[in-house]
């Protein structure tokens, strides 16, 4: 799933390309509605981007685990089949085309797909003090779990978890409850500082601690790392049970 650093370099990319320009053509059918109209905004927040457009109209996507925007020149071949296409937007001099997004939507109001989030991870005005207070009203049972809650943190996936986990020596199985602000801050801190950093170096050249290196030797005590899954949704969490602990009480180990 594209997390919120990879969303801010796809809005970037959108910026760059199309704003202030206008649409040719809107397609499938229900698009249809852009066509005529100016770009006014590429906004992302978390794992969401909403794209605007003069007259009020917006256009939400999120990527979930499939999803992707692609920028082509008029007439260049696509990356994959059109068929995938769940919005293509065709301008002047380029082609916006998102594939395989499960969700795309034209909104009349553009706040309302992200108004259920919490304070952006990677925004330059980041509210921390309301992220805490969201995080202590939280159900989520351990501190893994509740760095994936968009509602809290908007933007920190499964990645990011994990390495910033293991940066400061939690165990992801953890109580968040029984964190106190200022190591709860620093989490949060942390998370943000690398994701603001694969805004410069793309994650792919990035090398990673413990995330997918399941049963690799840790980079900081040679501890082989583990893989376990973990929550409802059953997200695998990577991790190195001497530097961050161990539970007995863990399930499903891979």
């Amino acid at each position: 799933m594209p997390e919120g650093d990879t969303i801010w370099r796809t809005a970037a990319a959108l910026r760059r390309r199309i704003a202030d320009k206008v649409v040719l053509d809107a397609r499938p059918a229900p698009l249809a509605r852009l066509k005529g109209r100016r770009v006014d905004g590429v906004d992302p927040n978390g794992k969401h981007l909403v794209i605007g457009f003069e007259g009020g109209i917006a256009l939400h996507s999120h990527m979930r685990m499939t999803g992707s925007w692609h920028l082509y020149r008029p007439g260049e071949r696509w990356r994959q089949p059109q068929w995938r296409a769940t919005a293509v937007l065709a301008f002047d001099d380029v082609v916006a085309v998102c594939f395989a997004a499960p969700v795309m939507e034209l909104v009349s109001d553009p706040r309302r797909p992200v108004a259920h989030l919490g304070p952006d991870i990677l925004a330059e005005s980041f509210d921390l003090d309301e992220v805490l207070r969201r995080a202590r009203l939280c159900d989520a049972p351990t501190l893994g779990e509740l760095l994936l809650e968009q509602r809290v943190c908007a933007g920190i996936g499964n990645i990011y978890k994990c390495e910033a986990l293991w940066q400061l020596r939690l165990n992801p199985w953890s109580s968040a409850a029984g964190l106190d602000d200022e190591t709860l801050r620093h989490v949060y801190l942390t998370a943000r500082d690398l994701m603001r950093r694969n805004l410069i170096t793309p994650i792919h050249r990035q090398r990673h601690a413990v995330h997918a290196r399941g049963r690799r030797p840790c980079p900081r005590c040679g501890a082989p790392i583990r893989i376990e899954a973990q929550g409802a949704q059953a997200r695998l969490t990577y991790f190195c049970p001497r530097c961050q602990g161990s539970d007995a009480n863990r399930k499903k180990r891979v």
